[in-house]
Parts: C-alpha cells; structure tokens; sequence
C-alpha cells in the first residue's frame, strides 16, 4: 500500500549540522568543508540510485556561468560561506517516500519532477538523491533526499533567502502567503504527483497528505518511533522508548474503542444526576471575561493582586476582597508595590544559596564532556 511522506526540515549550523556534510551522505560523495576543513567521505555507500541537481530552468537554458552550481562541492560549499551566523540554516530537506509499486524509472521521473518545481518554484537548486532500502530494513522503503539551498543562485553565485526560508515580513511585503500555507502547499503538490504517477502506472493505490481527523477516518495514526530506537531493535536490542511509545499508543486505541460505550452509559447516568440536583441551588456562574483589551489587563491584574492577598492574609480568600480599583493609575501602583515586595523577598535568599551555586557550576562543567551525544555530524539517521 502507497504511503504518503514528506518531511521538511532545515539544515542548521545550531545543530551542529552542515550542508557539505549532508549533500555528501545523500549523494554518496567524497566532499572537503572548505569553511572548516572537515573531510567527508560517504563514496562507499552502494545504496544511492540516482543522484543530479537541479537548477531553475530559466538558469539551465542560459546556459551562463552557472558551472559553479553544477558541481556538488563548488556548490554546498558556497551555500556554507555566504552565511555568516553561527545559528544560520545552510540548507532546506525535503524528503519524500518514493512508492514501491512504481518501476525504478517511475519513481526516478515522480521525484524530478518535484525536484524540477521545486527548483522553478523558488529559484534554488535543488540536489536530488534517490535511496534504496536498505538490506536490513523494509523493503518498499524506497525513499529521497531533495536538498535544496536556501537562497537563490544566480550566474554571480547565491542570492537573497528564498522560498520557506524567507523572512515573514519580506513574504507579506511580496504578498506572498505565510510559511505555514506553503507547507500545505507543498505537501498537497507531493500528494497529486504520487497519485498522478499511480494513475499513470494503472495501480488503485493512492495516497492523501491530509490528517485521519480531516479524511474523516476515525482511527489512531500508526506510532512514530525514532530512528535510534528502530536500530537498536534491528540490533536485536531492548528499547524502552519503543516499547512506551508502542504502550502509549494501545492506551490510545483502546481508550478510543471505549469512548461510544462510555458515552452510551454516561448518558442515563447524567440525566439521573440532573434530576437529582434539580432541587439544589444552582453555583454561582462566573461572568464573561471583558472584551475590551484595557478591561482584560485591568481583570487579570486584579485577580493576580487578590491571589496575592489571599496567600498573605490566611483565611481570607478572593471572595473577601473589596471592590476592584477604580482606576488603572491605583492597579499598577497596587502591582508595583506587590512586585517590589516579592523582590525584597527573594533577594535575602539570594546570598545563602551563592555559594552552593558555585560550586553546581563547577560540577557541571567538569560533567559537561560525559553527557554529550557523540553520534557523527551531518548525518541523515532518518532512514
């Protein structure tokens, strides 16, 4: 059965990740971080089907200065040092499920033409590697990596942000959608090339990039388990997080499968104990929240103070406050007041517990080392 996935996720230098280190894993390749220096060599890899970049066509008919982004080092490396932030996003990812039900070619031609758009749509390149499954893994997973950069090349090397990577108010400037809608966008464009390619190929398979809840299906979604612990268990190890995971879910289906017999006997119950309180007073409502932006800060403000009372003054609770203040000048003069009191308080604390913080930093760096995850950079564990 054809399943739907695209996933979409940044390539961030935060992360420790780099977009030479991803390229060369996806397309299996031997490339040198000009920028760090780091060497990445994933040539052995004999799992990668079909690998090009893809360039907006305007570009690939000129046929003008565009050998730079032709090559796969030349061109990640220069996505690497245009970006000047220690927190900058170097690359975009895109990667699609490819049906096992489609000929090698058909999946070759469903994921260049996404790629092939997707270059045209924001003026990117676009390197498309196409993965087999792997030997110990599932068989249908034939998958894509579509690393797309995230500005725009030019003949002059790379431009301005492009596509979901661009600023908000530059896309509202341009009148263009949110990030958000592009996202649908996209995963409602993947959806329609598959079932294209499905209809193509005479098989009844399709495939939906909408929710359960929106398809009008009401059943759990299958668990999402990490890819650590899908390994461990190929290792034929015991993982807990798979197995809570997996807990989680039977909770989830079973509480589902009881949910129309509970409605069912909750209803008697319900109407028994509406006649019963029929003759009880019934609690008093609580007023509707105001409006008015002025009238909701001065509400909680005044609510906030008479918390505050209520803990000061034992026994005396928010029902025993008096009226509110008049006027909004007295609320905040009232919360000042009350704030420059808590920090009094939390100021005598401050110089016993100094010492000892002192000495839970110390600790923690010596600790630092031992804690971190030494898993390799600019990998791709998603397989």
């Amino acid at each position: 059965m054809a399943i739907f996935r695209l996933e979409i996720k940044p390539v961030q230098r935060s992360s420790g990740r780099t977009a030479t280190a991803a390229a060369a894993y996806r397309a299996g390749e031997r490339i040198r971080d000009e920028r760090t220096g780091a060497l990445y060599n994933h040539s052995k890899r004999d799992d990668v089907l079909h690998k090009e970049i893809f360039l907006p066509s305007k570009l690939e008919r000129s046929q003008a200065g565009m050998e730079w982004a032709r090559d796969r080092s030349t061109l990640w490396n220069s996505a690497e040092k245009v970006e000047k932030q220690r927190n900058a996003r170097v690359a975009r990812e895109y990667q699609i499920a490819l049906p096992a039900e489609l000929s090698a070619e058909q999946r070759t031609a469903v994921a260049r033409t996404f790629s092939r758009e997707i270059a045209d749509r924001y003026k990117v390149a676009v390197d498309l590697a196409i993965h087999a499954p792997r030997p110990e893994g599932d068989p249908r997973n034939f998958h894509a990596h579509l690393l797309a950069t995230t500005r725009e090349v030019t003949p002059e090397g790379m431009g301005p942000k492009a596509g979901i990577d661009m600023a908000g108010e530059v896309r509202s400037e341009l009148g263009l959608p949110p990030s958000r809608q592009e996202f649908r966008t996209l995963r409602a464009r993947w959806a329609e090339l598959t079932n294209e390619a499905l209809r193509e190929a005479n098989i009844e398979a399709r495939v939906d990039h909408r929710s359960l809840a929106a398809q009008g299906i009401d059943r759990e979604p299958r668990p999402q388990l990490p890819w650590g612990a899908i390994a461990a268990e190929r290792r034929g190890e015991r993982s807990e997080i798979a197995e809570h995971i997996r807990e989680r879910h039977r909770q989830r289906v079973a509480t589902r499968g009881e949910k129309p017999a509970e409605r069912e006997t909750e209803r008697p119950a319900a109407n028994a104990a509406d006649r019963g309180a029929a003759g009880r007073p019934e609690p008093p409502r609580q007023s509707a929240p105001p409006q008015d932006m002025d009238a909701r800060r001065r509400q909680a403000v005044q609510d906030w103070l008479e918390y505050r009372a209520s803990l000061e003054q034992p026994g005396r609770g928010p029902e025993s406050q008096g009226s509110p203040p008049a006027s909004m000048d007295e609320i905040r003069r009232r919360a000042v007041a009350a704030w420059r009191s808590l920090q009094a308080r939390g100021a005598e604390s401050q110089s016993s517990a100094a010492s000892g913080r002192n000495r839970d930093t110390a600790e923690e760096r010596g600790e630092a080392g031992q804690a971190r995850d030494t898993r390799g950079r600019g990998e791709d564990f998603s397989r």
